[in-house]
């Protein structure tokens, strides 16, 4: 059951001192208001406690959330109307008599606004009571799996792990199909139900060593149930770097030619993951006519049909259920998180009931993970165990088509309160997206639905970093599956849910109306719902269709007004015109295109008019996509007063100025500001944001006007804090920013009264403890080296550094923080071999060396350097004729990578001592160098006893 929303509620209440409710003569009405949410809050809590499931409860919980929506939108109005006042003389205004009479009628309508909510509570109390919890059944003893909470963090193997089992023949025999050039073979099909593993072996080949060697281009695509084949042929040429902006604009035919001539002339594997049926096939495969070509496709789907009309000479691979061997093995992996510790023993009788659950999952993969994820968060209780194998006989029998349902649906009822609103809030992301980790927590936290534990007794612990450990949490179950890592901290930053988990997402948001995904198909029904919270759109839809006051959040993954549609708007006589390129009188062309972009600019603005008039208790406004959206941000945004969330990254409009009135926005936590602008490189941004002293991450624009100039030092609840530069900004401010943890500065950085003669005289420019990343970037411009010096000095805790600026000299050691764990350098052009200091950092686990980061010609890696070091990437290193790699360094290499230094004569002789080194990867080296490389060749002798050695595209 979903607390969030009463807690939220609660928490606003809770923000209000007495003296404002006193002064304004609520506070009688706040308090009941209150009490009625704590009785609330309880009874949810027992009814959950108690595992109760009756049709009222489940109605009465949509109710509860609603009205606790309704109580926190008056509260927080009330509030922001009483500070506002505070700010423009309130005690003046209240002598007026016209002001007076103003603010008589605003008390009056706060007054009855609490009241009827806390009617209606009270209504639908009185019904509840009717149904009392305490006497329903629990079963087995001890405190609810729904109200256990990990409080002590345990490592789980299977978070970190592909949770691969039985795939390794399955893996040769594609791989074998897949090398063979001599076969007519084209489309190789992997099919089989959902939940079998055809995405995890798809993903195992597409990584396979021997296939990245084999081909020159490798492209892996998502396309899901609703195939869109313009989206897929363009997404392929942007994972071939071919994607240009003509592209975008010519008819799908072309693009269709474009990729099939690519795919004739090079060789590359297509990933199609996802194909659902032979109409999606058939709608992709013109991009894939090329007669005469050694590419190949690889598609994975739930129908085998597919492959005959793929490909008459096509390869189908069934992929089988696991044998009850490797049931057990994949469910050992992940129940029992200490299975590989030495001496580590199973319990018998866990063993017995793990055995005994793994007989219901009919050998499917996703079901054993999805239930061993289940029990990890509960080992090493017996009792829970008990309790989940009750379930399990009760969910679950042998018949395949259903197991997997069973245990989804299994693995939802069993999340604890806190978690619910976190795994339903996932609904809003579309099919396939890869969700990144700081977005959402920003929106989790925005919304409510995640707030800090000071309320709990557990102090010092920010929303940010609780959301974090739910995160980790729904990873631990499995019910997410990551995708990408944070390199220094190991911490997730993006991930997706399998389709099957996403249908459970979706169906239980529906039932408790948690959301509404709309697009052009059904935002018709919006006009007809009266209380919608939650829209996501996947796809375009005039805004104006909604007509719910109480929308809260607004989420768009399609571009602001798609190509398609502005077309719409262009005379029948242009498009006759673009279409056929045929010659036309240009004034009368210069005419009907002024008139269109009149039309279309009056367009765009009505859907900011209509948003920004309509939509007055949004909390989250967020555009995944951009595009263009109209003449300017309109002033009228200042309305928008309860925003939390605002991101406008990619919208792209014609003026270059962001309106003052964005300092009524004093709610915001996150703000993203990257727009872009067509009559300008730069972004003006008045000095506004010094008045949003709830921010938490601020996005500046990558460049911003000459004639900005922010104060910042207000904002001292800053957490990320990106695009900051010394020509906009100032640097003092950055001392006041004392909760910074991810500090990005882009363009100058000078430091005003430095003292040059004595560094440890200037005062620290960083007072944060939680700083942890930094970088900074200047594609045109150098940084002073003691600035340089001075900054990293007062940054003593960072574990991620990147230098991508010209710097010359690289900071000697005791400038650089012993926690580094990874170091990215790029264009600093050091005339010195960086190695000698860079090796002296103990915890650098990871280093990328790029394009020219260093001009020298010899670098030097010597005995015991680099003893935690276990990747290594050097690229475009242009001036570099030899590397030395002495015995006894890096004794913890498992990756390393050299692309484009093409005055390299040859490896190391030391890389034959790093035997833990699993990868190496030579790319776009010259032929001479690879054939050193290859078996056979001098330099083979050094690395023989690599399982992967990747050689690509060394033609030359």
């Amino acid at each position: 059951m979903d607390f969030s929303a009463v807690s939220s509620a609660l928490k606003a209440i809770g923000e209000l001192t007495q003296e404002v409710t006193s002064l304004w003569g609520v506070d009688e009405q706040v308090e009941g208001l209150a009490s009625e949410l704590r009785w609330m809050q309880s009874f949810l809590k027992v009814a959950d406690a108690r595992k109760v499931d009756h049709e009222v409860i489940r109605t009465s919980v949509v109710e509860i959330r609603e009205l606790a929506y309704d109580a926190e939108d008056v509260i927080e109005m009330f509030a922001l109307k009483v500070a506002s006042k505070r700010k423009g003389g309130f005690s003046n205004c209240i002598k007026r008599s016209a002001c007076f009479l103003k603010e008589g009628c605003l008390l009056h309508q706060i007054k009855s606004e609490i009241e009827k909510i806390t009617a209606r509570i009270k209504e639908l109390a009185r019904q509840l009571q009717m149904y009392d919890v305490s006497k329903f059944e629990v079963d087995g003893e001890g405190p609810s799996s729904s109200t256990v909470r990990l409080e002590a963090r345990r490592p789980y193997p299977h978070v970190m792990d592909d949770n691969i089992v039985g795939l390794d023949n399955d893996v040769k025999k594609l791989v074998t199909v897949l090398l063979n050039e001599q076969s007519e073979c084209r489309v190789v099909s992997i099919c089989g139900m959902g939940g079998l593993g055809k995405t995890t072996l798809a993903k195992k080949i597409y990584h396979h060593s021997q296939v990245v060697g084999h081909f020159k281009h490798l492209v892996w695509i998502y396309v899901s149930q609703h195939c869109q084949k313009r989206k897929v042929w363009e997404d392929i040429l942007s994972e071939l770097l071919i994607l240009s902006e003509e592209d975008r604009k010519v008819n799908v035919e072309k693009l269709a030619k474009k990729l099939s001539s690519f795919f004739e002339e090079n060789k590359c594997l297509v990933i199609l993951d996802d194909v659902w049926n032979i109409e999606a096939w058939d709608s992709l495969k013109p991009a894939f006519s090329a007669r005469e070509t050694k590419s190949k496709i690889l598609l994975t789907s739930r129908n085998k049909e597919i492959v005959a009309d793929a490909d008459k000479n096509g390869f189908l691979y069934e992929l089988q259920e696991l044998d009850y061997n490797q049931s057990w093995k994949l469910f050992q992996k992940i129940a029992f998180p200490q299975t590989n510790s030495p001496g580590y023993k199973i319990d018998a009788k866990m063993k017995e009931l793990g055995e005994d659950m793994v007989k219901h999952c009919a050998g499917l993969p996703l079901a054993i993970i999805i239930l061993g994820g289940i029990l990890a968060t509960k080992y090493p209780s017996l009792t829970e165990w008990l309790k989940v194998s009750a379930n399990v006989k009760s969910y679950l029998n042998n018949n395949k088509g259903e197991v997997l349902r069973d245990v989804l649906a299994l693995s939802y009822d069993d999340l604890p309160p806190y978690l619910r609103p976190c795994f339903l809030y996932l609904s809003h992301f579309p099919e396939d997206y890869e969700i990144p980790v700081d977005r959402l927590i920003q929106l989790w936290v925005a919304e409510g639905i995640v707030s800090s534990k000071q309320e709990e007794g557990d102090e010092g612990q920010i929303a940010e970093d609780v959301a974090e450990g739910y995160l980790l949490e729904l990873a631990e179950r499995c019910m997410i599956q990551v995708r990408e890592r944070d390199i220094a901290t190991l911490k997730i930053r993006s991930f997706q849910m399998h389709d099957l988990m996403r249908d459970v997402c979706l169906s239980k948001a529906k039932q408790q109306k948690f959301l509404y995904i709309a697009d052009q198909s059904n935002a018709c029904q919006l006009s007809t719902i009266g209380r919608v919270r939650r829209v996501s759109a996947h796809k375009f839809f005039w805004i104006q269709c909604i007509k719910s006051p109480r929308l809260r959040s607004l989420l768009f993954f399609d571009e602001f007004l798609p190509r398609e549609e502005m077309d719409k708007f262009l005379p029948l006589t242009i498009q006759s015109y673009l279409k056929n390129q045929y010659e036309l009188h240009i004034p009368l062309i210069c005419f009907l295109a002024l008139f269109a972009w009149t039309v279309l600019a009056t367009k765009l603005r009505g859907i900011w008019k209509y948003m920004f008039n309509n939509f007055n208790f949004l909390r989250v406004l967020d555009y995944e996509r951009g595009g263009a959206a109209g003449c300017k941000l309109p002033n009228y945004i200042g309305k928008l007063i309860h925003l939390r969330f605002l991101r406008l990254r990619g919208l792209d409009f014609k003026s270059s100025k962001l309106p003052s009135s964005l300092g009524n926005l004093r709610c915001l936590q996150s703000l993203d500001l990257r727009i872009e602008s067509e009559c300008s490189n730069s972004i003006h941004v008045p000095n506004v944001l010094w008045r949003m002293q709830q921010l938490r991450h601020l996005y500046l624009p990558e460049e911003c006007n000459r004639k900005t100039k922010l104060k910042l030092g207000t904002l001292r609840n800053l957490q990320t804090l990106v695009n900051f530069n010394t020509k906009n900004c100032h640097v003092n401010d950055l001392i006041n920013m004392t909760n910074i943890r991810e500090l990005e500065i882009r363009g100058p950085f000078n430091i005003e009264d430095f003292n040059t003669k004595e560094l440890d005289k200037n005062p620290p420019i960083i007072q944060s403890k939680y700083l942890y990343s930094l970088s900074i970037i200047n594609e045109e411009g150098r940084i002073d080296p003691s600035h340089l010096a001075h900054l990293l000095l007062s940054c003593e805790n960072i574990s991620k550094l990147r230098l991508d600026v010209e710097i010359r000299r690289l900071p000697e050691y005791h400038y650089l923080s012993s926690n580094l764990a990874y170091m990215k350098l790029r264009r600093c052009k050091l005339g010195e071999d960086p190695m000698p200091t860079l090796a002296k950092l103990p915890y650098l686990s990871m280093l990328e060396l790029h394009e020219e980061a260093f001009i020298g010609k010899e670098m030097f890696c010597c005995g015991q350097a680099f003893a935690k070091l276990e990747s290594l990437s050097l690229k475009e290193l242009n001036f570099l004729e030899e590397w030395k790699v002495s015995e006894g360094a890096m004794p913890c290499l498992r990756r390393l990578e050299i692309q484009k230094c093409r005055q390299l004569k040859k490896l190391p002789d030391g890389l034959r001592f790093i035997a833990t080194l699993q990868e190496l990867k030579i790319e776009s080296m010259p032929k001479t160098f690879k054939d050193k490389v290859e078996e056979g060749g001098e330099d083979f002798c050094k690395v023989r006893h690599v399982p992967s050695i990747i050689l690509q595209d060394c033609f030359w």
